[in-house]
């Protein structure tokens, strides 16, 4: 079996998890036509399985949500073999089944982020995705099957509302959210699963809930210190159960390079400019893309 390289994307605490974890541990600096990275991709080997983690927000969760690169970050993970790709990320709970510690394995979102770069083909044509199933369908389905094998609280489906932040909700805009059939609350998913799907990639998102949203008042009495310790409590708990889930993955025997996936073909009725009309440096820098 040919070897597939997993991506995966996450926070520092799963990116310190995982280095522990692997072998063979290499950071690679990666140039991209859309700038750097949020840092330096990981690169290491788990059993037998080829790893590269980013860490979405760079070290020491410097860049909000708004400022990180998603572009630059999905077009090196491409750079770099990566064909398979594993998010994760903290979510507010807009359901009360979801409670915080839970994993949601994301099949929809709504996209509600205006300020970042959601394609790469600004400057290089009509370039238009089917999205219907934002995620890979394969790939979610491996990960239901993983996590029946941990103990984690494992949600096999949830819509993902991605705000632009940074700043939380209002209580009203929360409430919105229930109504429109949201599940959880974010600010990183978008326009990360829309690139990722430009880049021909498998994407799947894993949704670490830590809290309810504030649709859901607060249990009186507790103070904003105790709140914000429970809260990071719940991410650690989430952490350690997304862990668990990765770790059952990348060990599972059923991860193949899947190239008659569909996610694997999005280009090739994508692109409805003419390609006489195509600008040759443009076909160029993005080759990669089209691999």
């Amino acid at each position: 079996m040919q070897e597939e390289t997993i991506g995966i994307i996450g926070g520092t605490g799963l990116g310190d998890a995982l280095q522990d974890k692997l072998t063979d541990v290499d950071f690679r600096k990666v140039k991209t036509p859309f700038g750097d990275p949020s840092t330096e991709v990981m690169v290491g080997r788990f059993g037998e399985r080829q790893i590269a983690f980013l860490n979405r927000h760079g070290l020491g969760h410097k860049l909000s949500p708004s400022e990180v690169p998603y572009a630059a970050n999905i077009f090196a993970l491409k750079d770099l073999g990566v064909r398979t790709l594993i998010a994760s990320g903290a979510v507010g709970s807009l359901r009360e089944e979801i409670a915080p510690g839970h994993l949601v394995i994301v099949d929809q979102f709504i996209d509600k982020t205006f300020k970042r770069r959601s394609t790469f083909f600004a400057d290089y044509g009509a370039v238009h995705c089917e999205l219907s199933e934002p995620t890979c369908p394969r790939l979610r389905r491996a990960l239901i099957d993983a996590a029946d094998k941990t103990d984690a609280q494992t949600h096999p489906s949830g819509t993902y509302v991605c705000m632009e932040g940074p700043q939380f909700s209002t209580k009203a805009e929360s409430l919105m959210h229930r109504t429109w059939g949201g599940d959880l609350i974010g600010m990183t998913a978008m326009p990360e699963a829309k690139l990722a799907r430009e880049a021909q990639m498998c994407y799947a998102l894993v949704a670490l809930a830590t809290d309810y949203d504030c649709w859901k008042e607060h249990e009186p009495g507790k103070d904003k210190q105790t709140l914000l310790a429970e809260i990071i409590g719940n991410l650690k708990t989430a952490t350690d159960n997304c862990l668990a889930l990765l770790e059952a993955f990348l060990a599972s025997d059923t991860i193949s390079l899947a190239v008659d996936c569909p996610c694997r073909h999005t280009l090739e009725l994508a692109v409805w400019t003419d390609p006489t009309r195509i600008d040759s440096t443009h076909k160029g820098r993005l080759a990669v893309l089209f691999e």
